[in-house]
């Protein structure tokens, strides 16, 4: 149940499923490089990723379609029945996760999937170009893009943006590009371990760190500095904690969903106080060990709260 507090603590330890997969996860080649010169060696010569595919299971239990802007495939699940109509009809735009360098996991698809089931909704997902091959501002122009076309179709104050990580990063870019435009906004703004300061320049993220099963301190900021592409770290258009609050009082209501053992959650936490402080009907939702975007892992009952707040929040 949803309370008045600012930071809610959902899941006081972590599910025994919880602890099981963090300790395969905690085995397995790593996601991203342990170190900025492996992050480095990584990206040097590589070639170009490729998106997931869509199962193709998903068009027999879902409503498909595809579009395409400014070259790049757009995909919109809708529930089996179809997009839902009527003044209280939602839709979400989703952005996926990946350092920004990374194209959609196949792990993003059944989160996408799980969320039109159970937020009852249609989700919008643009797969977006990755850096270096591709520029934070193709990045961009393909977020504003997505938006204005689905804005075009659907009531602007009915569309939910969300995003994971680094998705959760243009989600909120996103919305403060709109806020500052002055024209239509989102009704709601929804964020799954956003990277905030591309930076980390909070000292107690440090703390964090050796809990952390996926992301590293030094990794991240060599991963920033190459999507910063020259601009200062503290830019409120490269890491949006640091965006002013007259701009941050624009934003809409807005959740965050962060692990207790996620490097994110430093920033996610004063984040939230600046939201507050400017007038945002802001909340946090913390889990206990939950490691970094754990909403993505579906089984465990951590995933399935959060993606159960998010519904009630979509509802509200």
């Amino acid at each position: 149940m949803l309370t008045d507090t600012a930071i809610e603590l959902r899941s006081a330890s972590p599910s025994l499923l919880m602890r099981a997969i963090k300790w395969v996860v905690s085995r397995q080649t790593p996601v991203f490089p342990l170190d900025e010169a492996g992050f480095h060696a990584t990206m040097a010569g590589r070639k170009l990723p490729l998106d997931a595919p869509m199962p193709e299971g998903f068009r027999k239990r879902f409503a498909v379609e595809e579009r395409e802007l400014l070259g790049h495939k757009v995909v919109t699940l809708h529930p089996k029945s179809g997009p839902q109509t009527g003044e209280r009809a939602w839709h979400m735009l989703y952005f996926h996760g990946g350092g920004f360098v990374k194209p959609m996991f196949k792990v993003h698809w059944p989160l996408v999937a799980e969320m039109v089931k159970v937020c009852g909704i249609s989700v919008t997902v643009p797969l977006y170009p990755v850096v270096p091959e591709a520029s934070y501002a193709a990045q961009d122009a393909l977020a504003d893009a997505a938006w204005a076309d689905l804005a075009a179709r659907h009531d602007p104050a009915r569309i939910i943006l969300n995003g994971d990580s680094a998705g959760g990063h243009m989600a909120l870019a996103l919305a403060l590009r709109l806020a500052a435009a002055g024209g239509p906004t989102p009704g709601k703004l929804a964020l799954f371990a956003p990277w905030l300061d591309l930076g980390l320049a909070d000292p107690a993220i440090a703390a964090v760190e050796p809990h952390d099963v996926m992301l590293k301190i030094g990794t991240l900021r060599a991963c920033g500095g190459l999507v910063a592409a020259g601009r200062a770290m503290d830019d409120p258009a490269v890491s949006p904690l640091y965006t002013p609050m007259e701009y941050l009082a624009l934003l809409p209501p807005t959740r965050i969903w962060t692990g207790r053992h996620d490097l994110f959650i430093i920033d996610s936490r004063s984040f939230l106080g600046r939201l507050r402080a400017a007038g945002v009907d802001a909340k946090l939702y913390e889990y206990e060990a939950a490691p970094h975007v754990f909403m993505a892992i579906l089984p465990t009952r951590e995933a399935k709260d959060a993606l159960r707040l998010l519904g009630d929040f979509i509802a509200s």
